[in-house]
């Protein structure tokens, strides 16, 4: 391209949790190698106009403006993050003009069990019928992610998308701290708070059990409100603490899900590896990081820990390795992945 690109975000910035930290940290890239604008919409999702905070900051870092509602939006890349926005729509009156417009997917479009997450055909078909660009994208921000977007794609054939051969993966640069040379059974879940974050009662049992040495659940609002009675569990509710505060408190991540749901990435996981944790998940959510993390069952939790805890060293290699897979996320990767995407001629799939 023989000039600066011009990009347009269409977000709905009061997305808590990872949208907007994915977003947030996508701008900082973003923002030096193209003329970037941020275009807010208003859905029905959320009420008010309270900025996500981490999103917040990073528009005032970075002197970028959100434009609410605009009628008419066009750049070169038009760049649509998590499409659920719009499940609520029964019409979006937006006009978007653009060389390509990419629409990615934070939320699996299937569940386990292959049951349809939102009315994927109902927010693709806004999009599309809003758009006039010479290129339409869906782009997966993981492999499991990007499973769900090809089975939902394969039962709806008539939905005419290309869909991005990479992976348009939040971008993981995290200060990176030393893992505990002497780690001991202290336990720990972070996330927003949300029925289908968290696991059944038992399970969360069988991660957090009395025998710990502590147990941090961060994000627990739901807890608190209506219990469960633990006392061996310290529950804060979401942003109570300093997220450095809650992983001095820890050495081990364990994080589960209700088995109706599953993380498209897992952007928590990837928080915790770089500050140094030994992190615990189920298979589908460690996928997206390989071996980094440790996919187990939460009947096997216990062990695992018992294992690292009896044996520092290996408790250390398995950090230091976890950490150096997160250069695969890192801002200078997603850089050259769009770089390319940037690049490629219209006509050519991406």
């Amino acid at each position: 391209m023989g000039q600066r690109p011009s990009i347009a975000y269409v977000i709905d910035p009061r997305f808590p949790g990872g949208t907007s930290s994915a977003i947030a940290q996508e701008l900082r890239v973003t923002s030096r190698m193209a003329d970037v604008t941020v275009h807010a919409v208003a859905s029905q999702m959320f009420s008010g106009t309270d900025i996500a905070p981490q999103l917040k900051r990073t528009l005032a870092d970075l002197g970028l403006n959100v434009i609410w509602d605009r009628p008419a939006i066009a750049a070169d890349m038009v760049v649509i993050h998590n499409p659920t926005f719009l499940k609520f729509q029964k019409t979006w009156n937006a006009r978007i003009i653009a060389r390509q417009v990419v629409v990615v997917t934070h939320e699996n479009f299937l569940r386990p069990g292959r049951i349809e997450a939102f009315d994927v055909a109902s927010c693709l078909g806004l999009i599309d019928r809003c758009a006039f660009a010479l290129r339409k994208t869906i782009a997966p921000i993981s492999a499991y992610n990007r499973r769900t977007v090809s089975d939902w794609l394969a039962q709806n054939p008539v939905c005419q998308w290309n869909v991005l051969a990479r992976d348009w993966f939040n971008i993981c640069d995290f200060p990176i701290l030393a893992p505990n040379r002497s780690p001991r059974d202290r336990r720990g879940r972070h996330s927003r708070p949300g029925f289908e974050k968290f696991p059944a009662l038992e399970d969360m049992d069988r991660c957090f059990p009395d025998h710990a040495a502590r147990n941090v659940i961060l994000g627990g609002d739901t807890y608190l409100e209506t219990g469960p009675q633990r006392p061996h569990w310290e529950i804060h509710s979401f942003r109570a603490i300093e997220i450095a505060d809650y992983f001095a408190m820890i050495d081990f991540m364990v994080y589960f899900t209700a088995p109706t749901w599953r993380e498209s990435f897992g952007r928590v996981l990837a928080e915790a590896i770089a500050a140094g944790k030994v992190v615990i998940s189920d298979a589908g959510t460690a996928s997206a990081f390989g071996q980094a993390v440790v996919a187990a069952k939460p009947s096997e939790v216990d062990a695992i820990i018992g294992h690292f805890v009896a044996h520092p060293a290996e408790y250390r290699r398995h950090v230091l390795k976890a950490q150096a897979r997160l250069a695969d996320f890192s801002a200078q990767a997603f850089g050259k992945m769009l770089q390319e995407v940037l690049s490629a001629p219209v006509g050519v799939a991406a």
